[in-house]
């Protein structure tokens, strides 16, 4: 990989922090394929790092998705973690889910959920599919309350959202050992998500008590400076004093979990990246030219270096943060 399409400065501050304390960042084992397969959503959400909406047009195509499919089939990648925007709107989204299923070392499929698309028309065969193919769901709702999610998301996407999840739960998600429902929690401002565990409780107490909803786990995710959530910052004079509370909260306890360390982000396109957040500001891998998953030998791909910004300082934060949640125990 050739860092030198990166602005050396952007990564200044980052690798600073982590040679202060005699770290370095590199991949190890590949063990999640997370595909991006677009940006096309049924929301708008503020928070948004990848800037989806309904009128995106980047979805990825069918020849691509096979080209992925095939260079899979030659890996031991256990753990496939499809997101977007509303990763459901991509037309071959069914077909790669059962493509996958039939993948033989792909052990879990992940879908990465807004959960009011479930409710969509068109969509309406989509919870039963999910269920029937045994997809792990991992489904924003990022509070107990309607206030807070309809600020963030937009009008009545809580009570979609709610009524999504009590449909999830009537065909045995988070009451099955093998249907999981995972929901993901993140802030809606310029600052950091509390404890992990705490929150989780709280959850689980609200939701059962007063909507009778079940779900797995909680995972708390920071807000990124970039995409969306970054012009919101810029808009409201906030962006700085955003980045310095990202950066005076750095916890180097949170770099042997990060998720650039054993996951590998592709693009629509079949591009690839460290992550997510890498991909949305096209930091993508280069050998004299761009590569793509179908360029890549997967036995050589630990070790390597990552790419690194100021952006890194968002998933390095008080307890880190990463698409599987909190990265430090309280008091780690």
């Amino acid at each position: 990989m050739d860092t030198a399409a990166i602005d050396p400065v952007a990564g200044l501050s980052f690798s600073r922090a982590l040679a202060t304390h005699s770290l370095e960042l590199r991949r190890a084992r590949t063990e999640i394929l997370q595909l991006n397969v677009g940006k096309l959503c049924d929301l708008t959400c503020v928070h948004c790092h990848v800037n989806a909406g309904p009128k995106r047009k980047e979805v990825i195509t069918r020849q691509t998705v096979d080209r992925i499919l095939n260079w899979l089939t030659e890996t031991n990648i256990p753990t496939v973690d499809i997101t977007g925007g509303a990763p459901e709107m991509a037309p071959d989204f069914r077909y790669l889910v059962e493509e996958l299923r039939s993948i033989r070392q792909v052990e879990t499929v992940i879908d990465r959920c807004n959960l009011t698309i479930l409710l969509e028309p068109g969509y309406e065969w989509l919870a039963e599919f999910l269920a029937a193919q045994r997809v792990k769901i991992v489904a924003s709702l990022p509070c107990y309350q309607p206030t807070n999610v309809n600020a963030q998301r937009g009008d009545g996407v809580f009570d979609c959202s709610i009524r999504a999840l009590q449909r999830l739960n009537r065909l045995g998600y988070a009451r099955q050992p093998d249907l999981t429902l995972d929901l993901v929690y993140n802030p809606n401002g310029d600052f950091l998500p509390p404890d992990q565990t705490e929150l989780e409780a709280d959850y689980k107490r609200e939701l059962k008590q007063n909507l009778g909803i079940d779900f797995n786990r909680l995972y708390t995710i920071a807000n990124m400076p970039i995409g969306r959530f970054a012009a919101w910052l810029r808009h409201n004079g906030r962006l700085d004093a955003y980045m310095d509370l990202l950066m005076k909260s750095f916890n180097p306890a949170s770099i042997s979990g990060l998720m650039c360390r054993n996951t590998l982000s592709v693009g629509w396109r079949g591009e690839v990246y460290d992550c997510d957040f890498n991909q949305q500001l096209g930091m993508q891998w280069r050998k004299q030219k761009p590569l793509f998953v179908w360029d890549l030998d997967p036995g050589q791909l630990e070790g390597q270096s990552i790419l690194m910004g100021n952006h890194c300082f968002g998933c390095t934060a008080g307890a880190g943060s990463s698409c599987g949640g909190a990265l430090v125990a309280a008091g780690g």
